[in-house]
């Protein structure tokens, strides 16, 4: 018997899938708050306290996150089930620590613009003349990055949610749909974070 057919004998837990996807929604919308409250709320630190280490820092979790999520698939790609778990629980982990850190981030650091080469937190004519059609390609890339990653969010809680509670009929057909938006995400932070480098 492989793993993949002896995590399917596990029962399917309807209770606790019940409670956990109440928790998705509630989570969800929690995190969607904190995103747009730490645009309009800055927090200031201590004196001589930066947190200028943590934009490095998020981009090798989602590095970590991505390489986790391509590890799961060519873990249950060859049955080993729990493996894939193993380093879906790794993904997890990475893009919670991400999470917590980038709203720490944002609620106490003013917004790095891209081609802002001053750090005055505007981009002036010229600036913007230098930057050219890089900057558009950052928006772009930043944009979808920011709008799957708030749409995928309650979808990706919901697969592991299904996984978590041996619901795998549920978790594998939302998995195909989900896997490559939270791949795309994680793939798209680093790349972020490598374009607006120079701005910080």
């Amino acid at each position: 018997m492989t793993q993949t057919e002896e995590i399917k004998e596990l029962p399917a837990n309807l209770q606790l899938l019940k409670k956990l996807k109440i928790a998705v929604w509630i989570i969800s919308s929690a995190v969607l708050g904190l995103v747009v409250l730490m645009r309009e709320v800055k927090i200031p630190l201590p004196e001589g306290v930066s947190l200028s280490f943590l934009p490095p820092f998020h981009a090798i979790l989602n590095t970590l996150a991505a390489l986790s999520l391509i590890m799961a698939l060519v873990a249950i790609k060859k049955g080993k089930a729990f493996l894939h778990r193993r380093w879906i629980y790794s993904a997890m982990i990475c893009s919670l620590l991400f999470l917590l850190s980038y709203v720490t981030y944002h609620f106490t650091t003013p917004e790095t613009k891209f081609g802002d080469l001053n750090g005055d937190g505007e981009i002036s004519e010229p600036e913007l003349m230098k930057a050219g059609a890089m900057r558009v390609v950052y928006l772009i890339i930043l944009l979808s990055h920011i709008a799957l990653a708030a749409l995928s969010l309650p979808f990706i809680l919901l697969t592991f949610c299904y996984g978590f509670t041996h619901h795998f009929a549920k978790h594998k057909k939302l998995a195909r749909k989900v896997f490559p938006v939270w791949l795309y995400v994680a793939v798209t932070g680093p790349i972020v974070y490598l374009l607006l480098s120079p701005y910080y």
